[in-house]
């Protein structure tokens, strides 16, 4: 597919705010670009930011989803680099939730010049646990029954899921939320969506990131563990770990004023 304003359509791309800097902010499984609307009021006041909507999430152009293109992180990846390059973006700063973080990291490793920071909200480069090494949070046994829930009982599936993402003592409008965009979102394209995200692997790639790194942490994650947070960083050369006192795997919904106060103090270093 040529570059062109068909990716902009596609995508539902959109731009706001005024700056000198860029900021891409990449939603997660499941979600769209409006559960970025808690910390965009405030970061569009000093950045132009690009929000955009995976093909199959939100409200992008369904009839472009392609099975075997997004069967992998990979295919996500080239939505997020066709998008910069319908930009002609350069050295801007992405900024990933969940499995965006490491689609982010995909394109930046494929386009080096195309970010210049990278900031992690919740990241996990695997969900799978392999003792003793590396406990991911998962094995590989309930993440597929997980995946087998969703063919047998969809509604079933975001109901459990929802509350296991947005963690305890949030807002129960925020977990019912959640639920309702994952019951949005075309069943097939859920599915696929997630296997990508729950049964893949990146953590070689993680010493292939060249950009200044900010990883942020949720000090109680169902998803993802603060041991997985210390991993990344670990892995990561010139990459920083802030672990927020929180629960839930979206701290950019329950902590906004945290987290985009931490995202200034960064990128004013």
């Amino acid at each position: 597919m040529p570059i062109s304003n068909d990716v902009l359509t596609r995508n539902n791309v959109k731009v706001i705010g005024t700056g000198s800097k860029t900021l891409m902010l990449a939603h997660g499984f499941g979600c769209d670009q409006n559960m970025w609307r808690f910390i965009t009021p405030v970061l569009e006041k000093k950045f132009k930011i690009v929000l955009f909507d995976y093909v199959g999430s939100g409200s992008s152009d369904l009839s472009q989803y392609d099975k075997e293109r997004y069967s992998g992180l990979e295919g996500y990846a080239k939505d997020i680099i066709e998008i910069g390059e319908a930009l002609q973006l350069s050295g801007a700063i992405f900024i990933g939730h969940s499995v965006s973080s490491i689609i982010g990291t995909l394109a930046s490793i494929e386009v080096p010049t195309l970010f210049s920071k990278m900031i992690m909200i919740c990241p996990s480069p695997c969900f799978l646990n392999f003792p003793p090494d590396y406990l991911g949070g998962f094995e590989k046994q309930d993440l597929l029954e997980l995946l087998n829930l969703m063919d047998k009982n969809y509604i079933g599936w975001a109901n459990y899921l929802a509350p296991l993402v947005m963690g305890d003592n949030n807002p129960s409008e925020l977990t019912g939320e959640l639920s309702s965009s994952f019951c949005s979102t075309d069943p097939v394209v859920a599915k696929g969506f997630a296997k990508a995200t729950f049964l893949s692997d990146y953590r070689h790639i993680l010493k292939d990131i060249k950009q200044p790194t900010l990883i942020f942490q949720s000090k109680n994650d169902s998803l993802a563990s603060p041991e997985i947070g210390r991993f990344i960083n670990e892995n990561i050369t010139g990459s920083e770990l802030e672990v927020v006192e929180a629960d839930g795997h979206c701290l950019h919904m329950t902590h906004p004023e945290q987290i985009t106060n931490s995202i200034f103090e960064y990128l004013n270093k």
